[in-house]
């Protein structure tokens, strides 16, 4: 177990009132991993990330961080370290001394400390405002000083809550790049959590995606995007277009769904081993795998009029609704599309056979209560 820098197994955390907030919870973290717990509020992403710290006791299972079961221990003896998204700096103390403040508790050497203060300060790039106070400081360099107090210790693992909640857009992108590159110098395992796909997806090595206290998905970036297993993770994830239908029948790995009035011919993902024919069962199709027009080598076609488009710097997404209240979006480059629509009309979709992808139902509670 100690190739990992964190384990968790069957984790549960039940509050008063037998309020479920995370459910037979179970990961494994490699050392110096960039890991996003992403989900919508309320999923017990920020539960869990609390019981690895030791600020959340777990009501049942263990936690293990570098091979050492640290499930009863206190905050103090698990060697992590958490950065909120308040920052909490003291204000009345200098940049340095915030940096430094943790070291000088533990009664390490005046100037051992102060070489390891300016190390940490120039890995932040605030060792030019090391005499200035909180509140002379910008949102994002107060958060480069609240990284540094959480990194000058040196954790196996540093925990994030929603870190860069606060900023605003223009800085919360350029402090993405900061937050990556800071991890990949350090090595340090980072823990983020986050309601942001946009965050997760861009820093993390692996994505843990929650919902209703459960893991319903844990990848790369890449095979959350590519691949999403159910329907809660398709339609949260990126930008899918999402379609119910009844199985007809299965030829090897692909299956025959009937919806819409349309025959659509779907992919099988490989971990799903049961396709019941009859089933109802819901399908997903990336957006930017869309193509407006006839495609003669795309199996699978739908009629749909024309809503709107929707621009985002060199990529247009046209709107198109194929049903009452069902929209499909198609997600292309603004220079492969020269076609202007009129409000209302109808077009042809097509996308490929390999482009649909099977669902699972989404993970509930009640699963494991039976």
């Amino acid at each position: 177990m100690a190739e990992y820098d964190v384990v968790i197994e069957h984790v549960d955390k039940t509050f008063p009132g037998n309020t479920r907030a995370v459910i037979d919870f179970n990961a494994e973290i490699e050392q110096g991993e960039f890991v996003s717990m992403l989900g919508p509020s309320g999923c017990g992403k920020t539960t869990l990330l609390r019981m690895i710290g030791g600020l959340e006791e777990a009501t049942t299972g263990r936690i293990f961080i570098s091979g050492k079961d640290v499930t009863d221990l206190p905050p103090s003896h698990r060697d992590t370290s958490m950065m909120f998204q308040s920052f909490a700096l003291f204000p009345h103390r200098t940049v340095f001394q915030n940096v430094e403040f943790s070291l000088k508790m533990r009664g390490m050497d005046k100037d051992q400390r102060a070489a390891k203060v300016w190390n940490m300060l120039e890995t932040v790039a605030m060792d030019q405002l090391a005499t200035r106070r909180p509140s002379d400081l910008s949102g994002g360099q107060q958060q480069r000083v609240a990284l540094a107090r959480a990194l000058i210790s040196e954790p196996t693992v540093l925990l994030l809550d929603e870190p860069l909640g606060a900023l605003d857009y223009n800085l919360r992108q350029t402090m993405m790049v900061e937050l990556k590159k800071i991890q990949q110098e350090t090595g340090i395992t980072f823990i983020m959590v986050t309601h942001s796909q946009q965050e997760a997806m861009s820093m993390a090595d692996k994505v843990i995606v929650m919902s209703d206290a459960m893991v319903q998905q844990i990848g790369t970036s890449r095979e959350i995007h590519e691949t999403p297993r159910n329907r809660f993770v398709a339609d949260f994830i990126g930008n899918n277009n999402m379609f119910k239908g009844v199985i007809q029948s299965r030829s090897g790995s692909m299956v025959f769904v009937q919806a819409n009035d349309q025959l659509y011919y779907i992919r099988v993902p490989e971990y799903i081993r049961q396709v019941p024919i009859g089933q109802e069962a819901h399908f997903s199709v990336r957006a930017d795998l869309m193509h407006t027009g006839d495609h003669p080598d795309m199996a699978n076609k739908v009629r749909g009029s024309y809503v709107a488009t929707e621009f985002l710097g060199t990529l247009e997404t046209d709107v198109f609704e194929i049903e009452p209240g069902h929209f499909v979006h198609v997600e292309q480059h603004r220079k492969l599309s020269d076609t202007s629509y009129q409000i209302g009309e109808m077009e042809t979709l097509s996308f490929t056979a390999d482009s649909g992808m099977l669902l699972e139902e989404a993970r509930k509670p009640e699963d494991l209560d039976l």
